[in-house]
């Protein structure tokens, strides 16, 4: 599987562009192509664990590596998640079901990724042999912040750096973030609204003389939003999960929509 930038050029790998985070370019990198799952092998999915299923999804975009590898990746970081189920589908009746995705260690929806990301990106750090610390740049308005700050504090070979709007995020998520124990975070408060912190981000991972300066010292730029494919492929998982689940109760019949 290659991916490509939304504004075209050279494919690169899985692991490059779960490093990368953003092309070059400034585009986001998609897939070439959406895999495809028949209608037997999603109901196999409902006898698997959340990690399992996740592992499964994800391994399918992320080809550079084995379902193993990824599996590793998603036992550890759904340990962390308060609920054996990781995201329990729990009826609030009239055929109403709601996704609990509120589990995590900061009670985020965000954590679904952002537990599995540094388990990724440390994956894609191996296979291309990268010696520089990954500088993980990421704009919140609140909850992001402190899902990737707890995620990555001190995780090998990465440090993190987190942008919010200094007058934009409620009094928990501020203290959830500035108080965030590591020696490789960093938040800092931004004059301005979320969009002005994600503006800056991109400006700053956009810029070959920044990325030079940052190089020469060590460092290479990724980000941990959902510019990055490896924060976005976690969230597809639950999308499955909750199907299978409606399955197994009886809700729906396979291939119902």
């Amino acid at each position: 599987m290659q991916f490509f930038s939304t504004r075209g050029g050279e494919g690169v790998s899985p692991a490059e562009a779960v490093l990368m985070g953003i092309a070059p370019d400034g585009g986001l990198f998609i897939p070439e192509a959406f895999p495809q799952f028949s209608l037997s092998q999603i109901a196999k999915m409902a006898r698997l664990s959340y990690p399992e299923l996740s592992a499964q999804v994800i391994a399918s975009f992320l080809t550079d590596f084995t379902y193993a590898d990824i599996l590793k990746v998603t036992r550890e970081g759904y340990a962390a998640f308060s609920h054996s189920d990781t995201a329990p589908l729990v009826s609030i009746g009239d055929g109403l079901f709601g996704l609990e995705l509120f589990h995590g260690p900061t009670l985020a929806f965000k954590d679904i990724a952002l537990c599995v990301l540094p388990g990724l990106m440390r994956l894609s750090m191996e296979k291309l042999g990268q010696d520089k610390t990954v500088l993980i740049l990421v704009a919140t308005s609140g909850d992001t912040g402190k899902a990737a700050l707890s995620g990555f504090t001190d995780k090998p070979g990465t440090a993190i750096c987190v942008y919010y709007p200094k007058d934009g995020v409620s009094y928990a998520q501020k203290r959830q973030m500035i108080t965030q124990k590591g020696k490789n975070v960093q938040t800092l408060g931004v004059e301005g609204d979320f969009d002005a912190c994600q503006r800056g981000v991109k400006a700053i991972m956009g810029d070959p003389e920044m990325a030079r300066l940052v190089g020469e010292r060590g460092y290479a730029f990724s980000s941990a939003n959902s510019i990055n494919f490896g924060r976005l492929v976690p969230q597809v998982a639950y999308y499955f999960s909750s199907y299978v689940k409606l399955l197994s109760a009886g809700e729906i019949e396979l291939g119902d929509q």
